[in-house]
């Protein structure tokens, strides 16, 4: 592996303990007294610092040096986790991943200002942690252990563990060099070298392990707690209970304070791995890490072999040759497992996009004054990475948007009959082939009428005009609309939801939105699982082939001439004693052909909302490579993308969300005009 490589697979996995950091120093907000919590921000801290100097980031080495010196105070329960303590440890957070992300950039003094800070919080909350305890009782340990022969040449240096343990507490270290091989076969670069080090601390035991954090899975560890009645000399409780043999000089005495021990059998490494402590020798399962663009390429690959695996289909039904189609039929399986594969790999729980957002909801409460309480559930519900990644913003305009316009001030919400406190909920859940993710508040509400003032003055609607509930809430998407009566940090420029609204169409999602007054909002945003393959139902209208995501299928009809004929002017179906409105695809795209003699109604459903919609031929299924429509036909509503099909040509992806919203209006004005 490279520097360079190296260097990107630290800043992966910083970023991965930064987070940890966070969702910590969170958590400690509602649970400062939670020791669990207290020692893993620690060990994020100690960790961020050991493997940052490491790699030659010195500068975030330093900074989280202060940090972590502040924060074991706390761990060692002289100073309380105050709010305004963890506060300031969250900002030094973001200095850190700065200096990580950016370690030559020119970062001023804002790492400075930041400690100052935290110097302030610190001693603001020393003697905050109440009552003195009882001195922690000491132990001591024996810890016996050994580094890998190619330790030297990875960066590991056994003298600063050594110096980690004293830091622990009262040290004495034995070195055993009786494996160094002999001087014609003693590579330089090798550690060859055993180390025994009675240590008396008042730490516990995993404080012992963190020092060894960075080489544990690679080494032969042993801890063990030792009684102490009896003094003994460092020599002795290295060679307690063990075989002694003839006596060798040492070639090495590295880290050692004491005269060399006899030397002994080295036990082999699989007794080392068996009496290692809690599983601390345990693989987890392993992953391999790599750019996530890497991965795009290959569905990209899966793509186009589910493409070349369709025409091989379509000429193998129309040959007569068995062997062929018996290839066919195999490539077909296994083009099929590889896409599952493919598509698992892609998935990813949502609880990675809502646990960015306590940390959001947290600086809203600081910025707003308000108390906010954030909720969340379906963190569970797994959706396409690609997807993850560009809800992130909407989600943030929405959730800002709830917390500076929808949440009252405590004093207006106790005056109201509310908790003083706001609550915001993120919920989500998979329904058929899409993702409902829903942000809550528990506020005031929209005010309707301040809606249609400021579309009237914006020449939006005409003065007076009738309009649907919906369509007027919708009003708030559009360019430009804001109802604040002031801008500030938070919102008033009319840009926010607007960005919400283009950044769902542009995923063929939907947002459905309702309010009550008084009691709050709901922003429910319907988006597809994936962008890159779905199981589509191919149909003809005309001469044209188009394709409905089968997930968005409920059943198909068959729609005679006459009954056809018999429904002009209503465009209903009675569907087990309900009404459901259809559209006439065919009078849509204007083919210009004449109706089929048994036309087919395909049902479809976003929700509880659902529509038919009419077609000439039903074809089959089909697995559909979603590719992105032209800038010349982007823009068209009713279709979200297109896919090429076996014999090379191509078919329409209908946007089932669109089409059921127009059949929805449909049968809003038919009831009207009845």
């Amino acid at each position: 592996m490279s520097q360079q490589d190296a260097i990107a697979v630290f800043q992966v996995e910083a970023r991965e303990t930064l987070e940890m950091i966070e969702q910590g120093l969170l958590d400690l907000m509602a649970a400062p007294g939670d020791r669990g919590l207290i020692d893993a921000v620690f060990r994020g801290l100690h960790t961020l610092k050991g493997s940052g100097a490491m790699f030659g980031f010195d500068a975030l080495a330093a900074f989280t040096h202060h940090c972590e010196t502040a924060f074991d105070r706390v761990r060692k329960g002289e100073v309380a986790a105050t709010t305004d303590l963890v506060s300031a440890v969250l900002a030094a957070r973001d200095h850190m991943r700065r200096l990580m992300e950016d370690p030559k950039g020119d970062h001023g003094a804002a790492g400075d200002i930041l400690l100052v800070d935290l110097e302030r919080a610190v001693r603001a909350a020393d003697g905050a942690a109440g009552p003195a305890d009882a001195p922690p009782a000491m132990t001591t340990w024996r810890i016996i252990f050994d580094l890998p022969e190619n330790a030297f040449r990875n960066g590991s240096n056994p003298l600063a563990l050594l110096a980690e343990l004293r830091d622990l507490g009262e040290a004495q270290v034995v070195v055993d060099a009786s494996q160094i091989p002999p001087l014609d076969m003693l590579d330089p670069t090798g550690c060859h070298l055993r180390w025994t080090v009675v240590l008396t601390t008042d730490q516990p035991r995993q404080a012992i392990e963190d020092v060894f954090i960075f080489v544990m899975d690679d080494m032969s560890l042993q801890i063990e707690a030792i009684e102490t009645d009896a003094p003994k000399t460092p020599a002795a409780e290295a060679s307690a209970g063990e075989t002694s043999a003839p006596e060798t000089p040492p070639a090495s005495n590295a880290g050692a304070e004491a005269p060399p021990a006899p030397a002994r059998d080295v036990a082999p490494p699989a007794a080392a791995v068996a009496e290692a402590p809690d599983g601390a020798r345990t693989r987890t399962q392993e992953s391999v890490r790599g750019p996530a663009d890497r991965l795009d390429e290959l569905m990209d690959r899966v793509g186009e072999l589910v493409i070349a695996q369709s025409r091989l289909s379509q000429i193998a039904s129309s040959g007569a040759d068995p062997n062929l189609r018996t290839v066919s039929e195999e490539i077909e399986r296994l083009s099929g497992e590889l896409r599952d594969t493919m598509m698992v790999l892609r998935m990813v729980p949502v609880s990675t996009l809502f646990g960015r957002f306590r940390r959001l909801v947290h600086d809203l409460a600081r910025e707003t004054g308000k108390t906010i309480d954030l909720a969340t559930d379906g963190e569970t519900t797994e959706i396409d990475k690609t997807v993850i990644e560009r809800l992130a913003d909407p989600l943030v305009h929405l959730i800002r948007n709830a917390a500076d316009h929808g949440l009252e001030t405590a004093e207006d919400r106790v005056a109201a009959g509310k908790p003083a406190t706001g609550r915001i909920a993120l919920s989500a859940h998979q329904s058929g082939g899409e993702v409902v993710i829903t942000i809550r508040d528990d506020g005031r509400g929209i005010d309707r009428d301040r809606v249609r003032a400021k579309a009237e003055s914006q020449g939006l609607i005409e003065a007076g005009a009738v309009l649907s509930d919906h369509d007027l809430l919708q009003m708030i998407f559009h360019p430009g609309f804001s109802t604040a009566a002031a801008v500030t940090n938070l919102s008033g420029r009319g840009v926010g939801m607007d960005v919400v609204k283009r950044t769902i169409e542009a995923l063929r999602g939907a947002i459905d939105i309702a309010s009550r007054p008084g009691e709050g909002s709901e922003v429910s945003l319907r988006i597809p699982l994936t962008l890159a393959i779905i199981d589509g139902l191919l149909v003809r209208v005309g001469r044209g082939r188009y394709v409905i995501p089968l997930a968005a299928v409920e059943e198909c009809l068959e729609l005679s001439l006459d009954d056809d004929k018999r429904s002009r002017g209503r465009s209903f179906i009675s569907l087990r004693n309900s009404l459901v409105p259809y559209l006439r695809l065919r009078e849509m795209f204007e083919t210009g052909t004449p109706p089929e003699l048994h036309q087919k109604v395909v049902v479809v459903s976003t929700g509880t909302e659902r529509i038919g919609l009419v077609v000439d031929q039903i074809i089959g299924d089909h697995q559909t490579v979603i590719k992105s429509m032209s800038k010349l036909h982007s823009g068209l509503p009713t279709f979200s993308g297109a896919t090429i099909l076996g014999d090379g040509g191509v078919a329409l992806i209908l946007d089932v969300g669109h089409l059921v919203a127009k059949g929805q209006h449909q049968e809003a004005q038919m009831r009207e005009a009845i």
